[in-house]
């Protein structure tokens, strides 16, 4: 009996699952796009260009949560630092936008305006490749993983995991972020790099914006999707029951006869590749990337998102990310000066009352209205 109410409880959770991620495509990859091009400005139901860009650069980052719910949810691996891999996947993207600037395609005359108000008559040999795009793609995943894979090995060889793999990952955040304002000739310092003109020949200024911006949005729910079916087919393979199993016992699945570092080394490389496809396609709908968006307290941002929607469901880590950078954006406009207040009360209020998320609420509401 015990075991036929398990079994109907995991199939009422993969039927929710299956229903809120429908309900996410047909709102956010049809109904949202269709109200921005076809009612006009005068409809009520309008949605803004401004309004279908903050939905863009929000499913972004619910790729980046996919990848840390796999690495925390499934795996048992807080990561503190995944701001870093998200920084590489934007700062690669955001130098081939900004190197797209100029016209004169000789790399001398586009040096972007920061590294010639610090005396720099020459573009840097690792800015060089970052003028072509089939450089550039490769490596808004190539680099995050290559950087994942030899912090990943140092560590998890070592048998380095729980809190002090945490402070590891915060320690490199911080020493990113520091990295990034201190290198201001080659990295653009605490501003950043910014003012880009256009992606793939797509302008990102002028009149033709709004269609761009469309373009890019679907483009981030396309991916997001692709991204979700990916992490959905591990965690439900052999590959994931192994995962889950490290994440419960990690010795007993040692013991079994399995290298459980080689098994965290490549979630966590395929997490940080998650999160830098997420940096790059954040990049051109923000239209600037900074040491503030991947130092420390970005990096448990991302964490709290996963957490408020449920981690170890990653429909909950796409819903945490949307709800609480909405939340973030919508407190922000109505309330400025209290705005981080309401935010902090959010985060407490779910880890003490709900520490399973919205989506372990609503499994655990389902489950005892059934028996």
């Amino acid at each position: 009996m015990g075991r036929d109410m398990s079994i109907d409880y995991k199939k009422a959770v993969w039927r929710n699952e299956w229903f809120i991620m429908g309900m996410i495509v047909s709102v956010f990859l049809i109904l949202l796009p269709l109200l921005n091009v076809l009612p006009g400005e005068n409809s009520r139901f309008w949605v803004s260009n401004f309004r279908l860009n903050l939905l863009g650069k929000f499913m972004a980052l619910a790729i980046l949560a996919l990848g840390i719910d796999l690495i925390w949810g499934y795996t048992g691996i807080l990561s503190l630092g995944h701001g870093v891999f998200f920084g590489l996947g934007g700062y690669c993207m955001a130098m081939y936008l900004l190197l797209k600037v100029g016209t004169a395609g000789h790399y001398e005359s586009n040096l972007p305006d920061f590294m010639v108000w610090n005396g720099l008559t020459e573009l840097p040999w690792f800015w060089k490749p970052m003028y072509h795009a089939w450089v550039v793609i490769p490596c808004i995943f190539i680099v995050p993983m290559v950087c994942a894979l030899a912090l990943g090995y140092m560590t998890f060889k070592s048998r380095v995991g729980g809190v002090y793999f945490s402070i590891v990952t915060q320690a490199l955040a911080l020493v990113f972020s520091i990295t990034l304002i201190g290198q201001q000739p080659y990295t653009g310092g605490t501003n950043g790099l910014n003012d880009f003109r256009s992606i793939f020949g797509f302008p990102l200024r002028g009149p033709d914006l709004p269609k761009t911006q469309l373009g890019l949005y679907v483009a981030t729910v396309l991916i997001l999707i692709g991204v979700y079916m990916l992490c959905r087919w591990i965690t439900r393979s052999k590959l994931g029951r192994v995962l889950t199993a490290i994440r419960d016992d990690e010795k007993r699945v040692r013991f079994s006869g399995y290298d459980t570092a080689n098994f965290r080394i490549f979630v966590f490389c395929l997490s940080a590749a998650l999160a830098g496809i997420a940096g790059a396609l954040f990049v051109p709908q923000a239209e600037i990337i900074s040491p503030s968006n991947v130092g420390i307290v970005p990096s448990i941002e991302m964490v709290l998102w996963v957490a408020v929607g449920g981690r170890g469901t990653l429909v909950g880590a796409i819903l945490g990310a949307l709800l609480v950078n909405s939340a973030k954006s919508g407190l922000s406009e109505s309330f400025p000066g209290v705005w981080l207040y309401f935010l902090g009360a959010l985060f407490v209020g779910v880890v003490v009352f709900f520490p399973k998320g919205c989506i372990g609420l609503l499994k655990q509401l389902q489950f005892r209205s059934r028996k």
